[in-house]
């Protein structure tokens, strides 16, 4: 009689501790998806106040990393001082944003490194695998050039595109190098964060 009495007494603990457990990871769930919904909504404001920038062009490439609950890391190289500062102050518009920190390069003014962006521009923009990507107001490709060094920045549909791009860039004479850095659609930019990666500081974001 004992026994089954020890026994049931050991079964409603177990179910209680069960029904507790499940408690406390509700509530940890509840308390988590206000805060995950916060990050995804102000990244997105983040991300639409800087593509919009009157100035942003295909020379130019924007990042940024968000640090809850108050901060951004801007990120990046332009052509222009202007746009530097341009970006900072479209950013503090967004609501909850206190402390910026802004470590976007501002590109050496370079008539040869000029010559190279529209020669560059050219060869890519008109060559009937990439000439689709131009035809966004900004394209997708992003070109950044100093003192001669080439990469490439911005998301394709496929990595064929990604490999022409790379094969152009290096047929235009007066480079130094060409690092090809595009992302290809559905592949490096659209993947699974581990839980490993969650406790690393957040990968920048950027704007193409």
């Amino acid at each position: 009689m004992n026994m089954k009495m020890n026994m049931k007494l050991q079964k409603r603990s177990i179910a209680a501790a069960v029904g507790f457990a499940m408690i406390l990871i509700m509530g940890t769930a509840l308390q988590e998806a206000p805060a995950q919904k916060k990050s995804r909504d102000t990244n997105s404001q983040i991300r639409r106040e800087l593509v919009m920038l009157a100035n942003y062009s295909v020379f130019d490439h924007l990042a940024f990393r968000y640090v809850p609950p108050d901060t951004v890391e801007l990120l990046g190289a332009v052509t222009r001082p202007t746009l530097k500062s341009d970006a900072e102050a479209a950013v503090r518009d967004v609501p909850g944003i206190e402390r910026i920190i802004n470590k976007i390069e501002v590109l050496p003014p370079s008539p040869a490194d000029d010559r190279i962006r529209v020669a560059l521009y050219r060869a890519i923009f008109n060559h009937d695998q990439l000439f689709r990507y131009g035809l966004r107001a900004v394209p997708s490709i992003h070109i950044i050039v100093k003192n001669g060094n080439v990469e490439l920045l911005g998301v394709v549909a496929t990595e064929t595109d990604k490999a022409v791009a790379g094969i152009v860039a290096n047929s235009v004479p007066g480079i130094f190098s060409v690092a090809n850095n595009l992302l290809v659609e559905g592949k490096e930019n659209k993947r699974e964060v581990t839980s490993d990666e969650l406790r690393l500081p957040a990968k920048p974001e950027a704007c193409f």
